[in-house]
């Protein structure tokens, strides 16, 4: 009964995480869509991915960020996932990171494409900015946002020193950072910014009663999902949409809404 649980229900039954960040900064709201985690594949169907795609629109975003893993394995069908991606950037502006999944040595090591250039091929079709290693400053609701990208750490691309800008004259935008895997947090430490928005983790994808997340693949088990306080900055994880192995127990896919106020 757990196991058909756990494959036949759990990892379509979406959830929405919903978290407001004080940022001591004047001006409207800021409504983030945070996705991550898609893993179309064998066992997520694109019309899974548009399920979770809807209810993020639904919740009238100001800005969209993905945090990566778009794929698991290689994936063909650019034309049909391009057409559910273009849904988010046609409603918002919508950046994106790269995940351990997404092309590469350990991608391809894994059964996924050698480079990233078939994710690169998607974000493009589906009018995606991606921020790999670098930082773009934006105007949302009347307030200034700077997003930096850093690339992934299994692919050992976090190049902190090309991603932020260097020093500016004045006061600095809010920064919100995208980076995939949350142990980044320690490289990045030294560097500028305000809010970094992580995927990877599942949220540990099987949760264990008394357990807790023994399948999480991130050294710093103290950060696998939610909103933490870390360094007087925020990390937010999110559970991710998709998953591997089709198994979700206790650990239910997540649709992200961050406020800033």
């Amino acid at each position: 009964m757990l196991t058909g649980y756990a494959g036949l229900l759990e990892p379509s039954w979406l959830d929405v995480g919903r978290h407001e960040i004080k940022t001591n900064r004047n001006g409207q709201t800021i409504k983030i869509l945070h996705l991550s985690d898609f893993h179309a594949s064998w066992c997520v169907s694109l019309s899974q991915i548009e399920q979770a795609v809807q209810c993020g629109l639904q919740l009238k975003p100001d800005l969209i960020c993905l945090t990566g893993d778009f794929v698991t394995t290689k994936f063909e069908d650019l034309d049909g996932y391009s057409a559910i991606l273009s849904q988010l950037s046609g409603a918002a502006p919508t950046f994106a990171s790269l995940g351990n999944h997404d092309g590469g040595h350990w991608a391809a090591l894994h059964g996924g494409h050698a480079d990233t250039a078939w994710t690169r091929s998607l974000l493009q079709k589906s009018h995606i900015e991606l921020l790999h290693n670098r930082s773009m400053d934006i105007v949302i609701n009347d307030r200034p946002i700077r997003l930096v990208g850093v690339g992934d750490r299994y692919a050992h691309e976090v190049q902190p020193g090309s991603a932020f800008p260097g020093p500016t004259a004045g006061s600095a935008p809010y920064c919100v950072l995208l980076s995939h895997n949350p142990d980044t947090k320690d490289v990045l430490a030294p560097y500028a910014w305000d809010l970094m928005l992580c995927g990877h983790t599942h949220g540990g994808q099987i949760c264990l009663p008394f357990i807790g997340a023994p399948f999480a693949p991130v050294k710093d088990q103290r950060f696998i999902a939610g909103l933490y306080c870390w360094q007087n900055r925020r990390i937010h994880i999110t559970r991710g949409v998709g998953n591997i192995w089709g198994l979700r127990f206790n650990c239910r896919p997540e649709v992200s809404l961050l406020t800033l106020s």
